[in-house]
């Protein structure tokens, strides 16, 4: 039987009418359209006063309200609705996601909660949604209403319920349920009939269901409530939240009336009840508790939920004598590749690191994301370092392998800190802060490796934390200071190029070199202002030099991945260039090889701009790194310098110096410049020059000097570089 017309709000075409407010003037735009693409009736209300305005003047079916809006608030705009429009749904769209801001919306009548940023065709969704429960559930009201005139009537809103309703015999068998049970659970009502209601229940919960019904006290003004599982049709496994409200049945009220059209006649019903879907509230309760205690990005734990089982595994640790290990892993070089290629790539990073490792555990092992490019590891129950050991270096192999982000190959270490419970820490504090110092020894120590704390270690964070503190008031007293060390022609003696190279005068220390406070520069974030000040420094002295004469004098300077790998790399060291005039065909920047194969194509388009300014490249320390062919055709190298390692190995017969006959060879070959480093004896620049090399540096020359002996050295000579 067709139902009766109803009224049911937004029959007959009429268009349900939407007040959308937000304090973002283009969020709110954005919004308004997208509703009104849907063919909604919109009001936009600029700010939760407007919104009040709008209110007094107009009449709605839906808001949709931002909590965060100066003067008058989300809420402020809620309890003016249900003043002065109480039928009026409400749906949160706002930024604010803690679990009192969602629990106190719902509390004062949001129908949803929607997080910014939103996916719009879930916003759409949702409003749907809610317009359509609005309006069944309005329609709902008014039929009831009209049961006692209609027997037909009651029929078409047990069947169009959004629960399902059902009937039980007094054993428990289901004597009527409607048709809302084969949407929700995929049973025909026919096929449930004279079946025990223990039928559908999960296995978890049929002691429980069972015993519901024959609890004491059960009346009519105090139903049995009661939140069950129940199993969909065709799976055991499949289960839907139900919240079950069960009614006894006064058999002199209970007319008897005949078929229901529900399956079955509903005569010899003892028991009326009604059971509602609340399995997208028990998923949204289940995810609020688990954004609570892991990171949404990678799916593991975070710190909160890694503290709470180190403290329990250190408990247990006690009670049974034994050892446990509390990792702490820094990524390395992950900043640099999260500044270059954007936070999205960033993140499909830390996923992929995350698969990695995870691959390495054991059960029961506990790894979290600490935050950041941070993770902890707990290992309960380990014999010996040596388990730990091996997890480490498990930990280490594992992310040697280059990692595909799109049409970017990138490379990534771990520099990981090991503290064994209970000579490392008693506490969970103190364990996880001696994991971290270790890590920073081994940051130190040239990172991608592993450490055990040890008690020393915690003085020489001490020392550190001095040290980093000298440095920043070094950059601020100008302590810095630029030495040269002359690359020479190795034929004429004649100077060709010069290297600056960083010194620090520090107060109490004395004169320190790169190797003593490099490593903590780059690690504090502070090689960035570092380099500008020596980069400053060199082109004021090297270019008094060239406009006295020397015109063809080459400056070279060394340059951090971090510099390299920064966005505006170029911009900024163009910048510096022209600030002094200095001839960008007289300057060579030298970087390692391991700075290029971090990210090859986004370095190669850099140095391809930096030549076509007429910028020189050079490859420091080539021969220690990748070595690689490939990467020396693609990229527009001018200079190869061969590492002072296998200059000092020159000796008849040894694998040095064949080395150093192949890289000479290659570079002549490919018509690259060639500077051997760390030349310190007769024989070494012998073999050099038998083999072509004609440009050497190293103490043979002496060692890196100040400005004003270079000076001397060049002598006042004009258009002429001095020999030595």
């Amino acid at each position: 039987m067709a139902p009766e017309h109803t009224d049911q709000p937004f029959s007959h075409g009429l268009t349900a009418r939407i007040l959308v407010a937000d304090d973002e003037p283009r969020l709110l735009n954005t919004l308004a359209s997208l509703l009104r693409s849907r063919g909604y009736d919109v009001a936009e209300a600029h700010g939760g006063r407007k919104a009040c305005e709008l209110i007094d003047q107009q009449t709605f079916d839906l808001a949709l309200l931002d909590l965060r809006m100066p003067e008058v608030t989300g809420f402020d705009v809620m309890a003016h609705l249900a003043i002065g429009q109480p039928d009026c749904g409400v749906i949160v769209v706002s930024g604010e996601s803690s679990f009192s801001a969602v629990s106190r919306a719902l509390r004062r009548g949001a129908l949803d909660y929607i997080r910014k940023p939103f996916d719009p065709e879930e916003l759409l969704a949702t409003v749907e949604s809610v317009i359509g429960k609005k309006s069944l559930l309005e329609a709902h009201e008014h039929i009831q209403m009209r049961l006692e005139k209609s027997e037909a009537l009651h029929r078409y809103i047990v069947n169009s319920s959004p629960d399902i309703v059902f009937m039980l015999d007094q054993d428990g068998h289901f004597c009527f349920v409607n048709s809302k049970v084969e949407s929700l659970l995929g049973y025909k009502p026919a096929e449930l009939c004279g079946q025990h209601f223990r039928h559908i229940l999960d296995d978890r919960d049929v002691t429980r269901g069972t015993l519901a019904l024959k609890g004491p006290n059960i009346t009519a003004d105090n139903p049995r409530t009661l939140e069950v599982r129940l199993k969909t049709r065709g799976s055991r496994r499949a289960t839907r939240h139900f919240e079950i409200t069960a009614f006894p049945i006064d058999p002199q009220t209970w007319p008897h009336s005949g078929n229901t059209q529900g399956g079955g006649s509903g005569n010899g019903a003892t028991y009326y009840g009604t059971a509602r879907d609340v399995t997208e509230r028990k998923e949204a309760e289940a995810f609020i508790n688990f954004q609570a205690y892991h990171d949404l990005l990678t799916r593991l734990p975070n710190r909160a939920l890694f503290k709470d089982r180190l403290e329990l595994a250190i408990t247990h640790a006690n009670r049974g004598g034994q050892k446990l290990a509390v990792m702490f892993l820094d990524l390395d070089r992950f900043k640099v590749i999260n500044d270059t290629l954007g936070h999205a790539m960033g993140d499909r990073l830390l996923q992929a690191v995350t698969h990695r490792l995870e691959r390495c555990l054991r059960k029961g092992d506990t790894l979290s994301r600490f935050g950041g490019d941070e993770f902890t590891l707990l290992l309960p129950s380990i014999h010996n370092h040596e388990d730990a050991r091996q997890i480490a270096k498990k930990l280490i192999d594992a992310l040697r392998a280059p990692f595909q982000l799109g049409d970017h190959e990138v490379f990534v270490g771990v520099s990981i800190g090991i503290a064994i419970f209970p000579e490392a820490g008693e506490t969970m504090d103190q364990l996880i802060q001696n994991a971290d110092i270790a890590m920073y020894h081994v940051k130190g120590k040239g990172k991608d490796g592993y450490r055990f704390y040890s008690d020393s270690m915690s003085i020489d964070t001490a020392n550190r934390l001095n040290l980093e503190r000298d440095l920043r008031q070094a950059l601020e007293r100008d302590e810095l200071r630029v030495f040269y060390q002359p690359q020479v022609c190795s034929t004429t003696n004649r100077v060709v190029g010069l290297e600056a190279l960083v010194r620090w005068q520090h107060p109490e220390r004395g004169l320190l070199y790169p190797r003593d406070f490099l490593p903590l520069a780059e690690e504090t974030k502070l090689i960035g202002l570092l380099s500008e000040r020596v980069l400053d420094q060199a082109c004021q002295d090297v270019g008094r030099w060239i406009r006295e004469g020397h015109t063809h004098l080459r400056l070279a300077v060394n340059l951090s991945p971090i510099q390299v790998e920064h966005p505006q790399f170029v911009e900024t060291l163009m910048q510096q260039v022209k600030a002094h005039n200095f001839p960008a065909g007289n300057l060579e920047i030298e970087i390692t090889e391991n700075v290029i194969m971090n990210d090859l194509e986004q370095i190669s388009q850099k140095l391809r701009e930096l030549a076509a300014l007429d910028v020189r490249i050079a490859i420091d320390d080539f021969g220690t790194g990748y070595s690689s062919l490939n990467y020396l055709h693609r990229l527009p190298i001018h200079t190869l310098k061969v590492d002072q390692s296998f200059v000092k190995a020159i000796r008849s017969g040894d694998d040095g110096a064949c080395i150093v006959n192949a890289i000479v060879a290659m570079a002549h070959g490919l018509k690259l410049e060639i500077v051997a480093e760390g030349v310190e004896t007769d024989e070494q620049l012998d073999y050099l020059r038998s083999l072509g090399c004609h440009q050497v540096q190293g103490f043979f020359y002496g060692p890196a000097r100040p400005a004003a002996e270079i000076s001397r050295t060049l002598g006042s000579t004009r258009a002429k570089a001095a020999s030595f």
